[in-house]
């Protein structure tokens, strides 16, 4: 069941209650005759920590530590408590906005002599956003601030929505051609009511999306058909890592190039700047149906089909190489390194080359075979 409008409620308090508890923890200090300070977990690269246990990219157990009085911490203390102070409001009033509006309700002057701005530029406040999730253990979308929508669904998926003092259904068998837009927050408010398929597919491009959904290829398969139309959001992500709870196989479906394969990588470990979101948003059981290089030479008319990779690619699939998370797999080392020798890469598209509808044999076949990259 969706959480009803009091329970919706309880879990606002809940968050209420830990930015009440930063600020009476900064009171308590103060009352001792000792700095206020704050403390978070470090994110830099050195705290960023692939773990191969769980499977996917966490943050360390390095902190730092923010103190008023300290004259090159000072500003970005008084910012973090502006931006606490401001989702508080948010929540108290159900309200809900971007990152881009937080920045602008808090773009005010310190005082009429004063020729100085809170914020200056939104790259200031994004960062402390950060902060206060991993701090609170709380998730943005928590503080009642939202992200892009950004990604489409189609299939055998029945969601309960509450939001805006209504209750909506949405079957996603039933959206025609357009899907269902996947919002930022799949979590408050929002409740899967039935789950009906037999695996996901997550597709990288929109266009190949629309291909498969005009030929019903979720129908035929009984399957949930997802794109993030190219890199995966924070709501995506947290959608497949929920559906992926459910005991259903996600398979991923992109360009033969790193760029491609790198947006499968980010599903399935998470990714180095949301580190500490890796639990919610990663998907290490999902696998790689293709495109891959060694489908050239199972599908002779690929080959004729393959594209010049230019520089950029090389390099990407060069960083890709100096991946941990990657090295341990030695079938995606063979790949990158056959993009490296060949300098070559493979669309999806290229699979409508014989006829519009083989791309929907393709996936049948390689899944039925169970032919994944992990």
């Amino acid at each position: 069941m969706v959480p009803t409008k009091k329970e919706g409620r309880a879990k606002d308090e809940e968050v209420i209650k830990k930015l009440e508890g930063l600020g009476q923890d900064m009171l308590e200090q103060i009352k001792a005759k000792s700095t206020p300070t704050f403390t978070t977990a470090l994110r830099s690269k050195g705290n960023i920590i692939y773990d191969q246990g769980i499977g996917y990219i966490r943050l360390g157990d390095k902190t730092e530590e923010r103190r008023f009085v300290n004259v090159g911490q000072a500003r970005k203390f008084m910012q973090t408590v502006a931006i606490a102070s401001k989702c508080k409001k948010f929540l108290n009033e159900d309200a809900h906005t971007s990152i881009r509006g937080l920045f602008y309700q808090l773009k005010f002057s310190l005082g009429e002599n004063l020729d100085e701005e809170l914020f200056s530029e939104q790259s200031e406040s994004n960062p402390l956003v950060e902060d206060l999730e991993v701090a609170l253990n709380v998730k943005r979308e928590d503080l009642n601030l939202n992200t892009d929508r950004k990604g489409v669904v189609a299939g055998p998926l029945v969601l309960r929505d509450k939001f805006g003092g209504t209750e909506d259904e949405i079957d996603c068998t039933r959206q025609g051609r357009s899907g269902w837009m996947i919002p930022s927050d799949v979590d408050n408010g929002m409740e899967f009511k039935s789950v009906d398929a037999d695996y996901v597919l997550v597709v990288e491009k929109d266009a190949m999306w629309q291909r498969l959904n005009e030929d019903k290829y979720w129908k035929k398969e009984n399957c949930i058909l997802i794109t993030p139309k190219g890199q995966a959001s924070r709501g995506c992500r947290r959608l497949i890592r929920k559906l992926a709870s459910k005991k259903l196989p996600v398979y991923v479906f992109t360009d033969c190039d790193a760029w491609g394969w790198y947006i499968y990588w980010a599903i399935k470990t998470g990714s180095m700047n949301l580190a500490y979101l890796g639990q919610d948003i990663a998907t290490p059981e999902a696998r790689f149906v293709g495109v891959t290089m060694r489908d050239i030479k199972d599908y002779d008319f690929l080959a004729q089909l393959t594209i010049k990779a230019k520089e950029v690619d090389i390099k990407r699939a060069e960083e890709m190489l100096s991946y941990e998370w990657i090295l341990h797999h030695k079938d995606w080392v063979e790949e990158l390194k056959t993009v490296l020798k060949t300098k070559r890469k493979l669309e999806q598209d290229a699979l409508q080359g014989p006829r519009l509808s083989f791309v929907g044999d393709y996936l049948k076949e390689k899944i039925a075979k169970k032919k994944f990259l992990a």
